[in-house]
């Protein structure tokens, strides 16, 4: 309350043992034990009447209610709660039926989109096989050799008309190629 110190309590109880005298210091302290023990129960009992007139009027309930508005985290946790609330739902209801309906077109939206996807990589992959093909045909009519040249291994002999279609062009300096 006054915030004292020892050394404070110290120098006022020698101040006192001086002023007042060894003889009649512990009265003095006894008295002002007692008054500050009244003071206190003062305090509290008025303290107590506070709370229990704004208990009466309502205060705590509005304090209350502008805490809550004021945090938005429980607001939004309220708010939540509310729309969540499944205790009045029932199964057999209008609502029932809807949500039945809903889950049941979630799953045909759900299979109908894995049918595409597998659909797609299924036309994907042909694509590319085919793409692979074609790269494989114009690399044999550049080499000028059959598709049946590419299952048998080619005589040593024969690497050097492989070897000049690997390297490129080059352009002569009239403009005809080499």
């Amino acid at each position: 309350m006054f915030d004292l110190g020892w050394t404070e309590l110290l120098l006022i109880g020698i101040v006192a043992l001086i002023v007042v005298g060894p003889k009649d210091l512990p009265v003095l302290f006894r008295n002002v034990g007692r008054f500050v023990g009244k003071a206190k129960a003062m305090a509290r009992e008025f303290t107590r009447a506070m709370e229990e007139a704004a208990d009466e009027a309502g205060v705590k309930d509005v304090s209350k209610t502008f805490k809550d508005a004021t945090n938005p985290g429980k607001l939004g946790l309220d708010k939540l709660k509310e729309a969540t609330d499944f205790s009045k739902w029932e199964p057999g209801s209008a609502t029932g039926k809807l949500a039945e309906d809903r889950a049941e077109a979630a799953k045909k939206i759900h299979a109908a989109t894995a049918e595409r996807a597998a659909k797609r990589k299924a036309e994907e992959a042909a694509a590319a096989a085919e793409a692979a093909d074609v790269a494989k045909a114009s690399a044999r009519a550049a080499a000028g050799t059959s598709p049946a040249a590419d299952a048998a291994p080619a005589p040593a002999g024969d690497s050097a008309p492989a070897q000049a279609a690997d390297k490129p062009v080059k352009a002569a300096p009239g403009g005809a190629a080499s």
